[in-house]
């Protein structure tokens, strides 16, 4: 593998980067665990200055350039090959796709076998003229154990960013482009060569890229707050414990923040793997319904559910069960992402919440003690009377308007 390895890069630097244009970072713009890993360049690993050291992204002169600055953005879409490592100037409704460059720098192929090999995002959630995002890259036998460079965003208007959802992928040349989950801008994302199992020989045969897209939107139309409690539990938050076994409740909050009434607003969760939604457990809560109504739609976590109409700063909260099971939990701390969004007149606006599981069974030696019980039923306390409304075959009619006469509360930390 050494040989293969020393034949590519025997090529020129020129002909590497030819066509990849980079903008060189500014300064602290990357980083890693160990304040600031060496630069090597071709020559320097063709005379072997790693010796069996694993790293990555540490080449000054290589595929892409200057390795160090291995995130970058470009319009999604784009046919050239050009990704701007330091800032990008953005538009309101345009999509940019975000990489991480991934190379494991030791000439010795499988011979120096990177483990444990993850990649995550850092995605603002803010609404700003500038939104710096940061790519990170981990290895548990690596040295350095964890790599940071970032990319920025601007524009001269306020705006915020949108995941695009299922959009995250990794392409090499073993597996060609396959899909990653949305746990890449969250708890991170597992990468590999021939399988996504942690597993990055060294050598630039064995290099890979991982995309996400996001979108961009000068307009705020609707805020969403997503939030957890295990069944039996009166406090929500943004991440909670649970076994295998619990069921959790969800909340979303849904407030528009429009001037204007918005009618049609679509609600969906996107469950996790190991969370299965509990069936018939939908309940919308606003002016109309101050105690709840079961919404016979089962929808909610595959194509979503109407929930009416809302004037300016008119809210609502949908919530419902789901029950943690094992289809895919490893052994130890598990981080189960859970996504809702809302859709007002085309635009999308999401939040997350987490259960953390750990397994300990009987196959990890241990047995994890009894689940909770249910809790007794109670409403939220932040919706404001404002009239009657119907609800239409499981869902909210279009002529079902909540409005409100007073402030809404903002703090997801104050609702009971």
């Amino acid at each position: 593998m050494s040989n293969i390895y020393k034949t590519i890069l025997s090529v020129s630097a020129a002909a590497i980067v030819a066509g990849v244009t980079l903008t060189p970072a500014m300064v602290n713009a990357w980083g890693d665990s160990n304040n600031g890993r060496a630069s090597y360049t071709i020559a320097e690993i063709n005379e072997g200055k790693l010796g069996n050291t694993i790293t990555f992204n540490s080449i000054s002169d290589g595929k892409i350039g200057n390795e160090k600055n291995f995130v970058g953005a470009k319009v999604a879409g784009a046919k050239v090959d050009t990704w701007n490592a330091d800032t990008i100037n953005v538009k309101d409704g345009e999509t940019y796709t975000i990489r991480l460059y991934v190379h494991n720098n030791n000439p010795k192929g499988v011979e120096a076998v990177a483990e444990g090999v993850k990649a995550n995002f850092s995605l603002p959630t803010t609404v700003a003229k500038s939104h710096t995002i940061i790519g990170y890259l981990n290895s548990t036998n690596a040295n350095p154990g964890t790599y940071w460079d970032e990319v920025t965003l601007t524009s001269n208007d306020n705006f915020y960013l949108e995941y695009v959802d299922g959009s995250a992928k990794y392409t090499n040349a073993k597996m060609g482009t396959v899909a990653l989950p949305n746990e890449v801008v969250t708890s991170g994302a597992t990468l590999g060569y021939d399988a996504l199992n942690g597993r990055i020989p060294g050598c630039y045969e064995f290099d890979g890229v991982v995309t996400i897209d996001v979108k961009v939107h000068n307009s705020v139309s609707a805020k969403v707050a997503k939030t957890v409690r295990l069944k039996g539990t009166k406090e929500w938050g943004e991440v909670v414990n649970a076994k295998v076994g619990d069921e959790v409740e969800y909340q979303i909050e849904f407030v528009n923040l429009l001037a204007d009434q918005v009618n049609n607003v679509m609600i969906r969760d996107v469950l996790p793997t190991n969370v299965e939604y509990v069936q018939n457990s939908t309940y919308l809560y606003n002016a109309q319904y101050q105690n709840g109504t079961l919404l016979s739609d089962n929808t909610l976590t595959t194509t979503g559910i109407n929930i009416g109409s809302y004037s300016a700063k008119g809210n609502a909260y949908v919530r419902f069960t789901g029950k943690v099971v094992d289809k895919s939990l490893a052994c130890g701390s598990n981080q189960l992402v859970n996504w809702a969004s809302s859709t007002v007149n085309g635009t999308v606006t999401k939040d997350d919440a987490s259960v953390m599981v750990n397994k300990d069974d009987a196959s990890c030696t241990t047995v994890n003690p009894t689940p909770s019980v249910d809790n007794p039923v109670e409403t939220p306390t932040t919706i404001v009377n404002t009239g009657a409304g119907t609800i239409v075959t499981g869902a909210i009619g279009a002529g079902a308007v909540v409005t409100t006469l007073g402030y809404y509360i903002a703090s997801r930390k104050k609702l009971m």
